[in-house]
């Protein structure tokens, strides 16, 4: 499993508000293209969010799911990207100062990703989960201005 972190200057409830709007999505995880839906309820357990990964004119259209939410602190997903394959990943909370620690822990968990050596997933995970938490940040820091 690979843990990337980042401190954003905004509370846990504030970076919470961003993670509970299935719609802005693909506006922070990298390789997400576009939403298609979200399930009513999202992010309760077992609710879905239907997305798109990719570039046009090459989309695959799939889904990520809810596994396990306490909301206004942590969310895990299975995250589908076929045919690389699946992901769980989770997102943490913690309070820091004015500010909130966010902790993402990811690893493969079906399909072709998970025949990659841990160094060389590590790597990649990290390198990938680093901008989508820049991108989290930027979003919730300037959504609250």
């Amino acid at each position: 499993m690979t843990t990337t972190t980042r401190h954003i200057d905004a509370t846990p409830d504030q970076v919470w508000k961003v993670l509970e709007d299935g719609w802005l999505y693909p506006l922070w995880v990298v390789g997400a293209s576009r939403m298609r839906a979200v399930d009513a309820g999202f992010p309760a357990v077992g609710t879905q969010l239907h997305h798109s990964v990719g570039s046009w004119p090459v989309l695959i259209d799939d889904t990520t799911e809810v596994l396990a939410v306490t909301p206004g602190h942590s969310i895990t997903l299975k995250a589908r990207a076929w045919p690389a394959g699946t992901a769980d990943v989770q997102v943490v909370l913690h309070a820091e100062g004015a500010g909130t620690l966010v902790e993402m822990k990811e690893t493969a968990s079906a399909g072709p990703a998970k025949l990659i050596p841990p160094p060389i997933e590590a790597a990649s995970l990290r390198w990938r989960n680093t901008e989508t938490l820049r991108r989290l940040a930027l979003l919730v820091e300037g959504r609250e201005g």
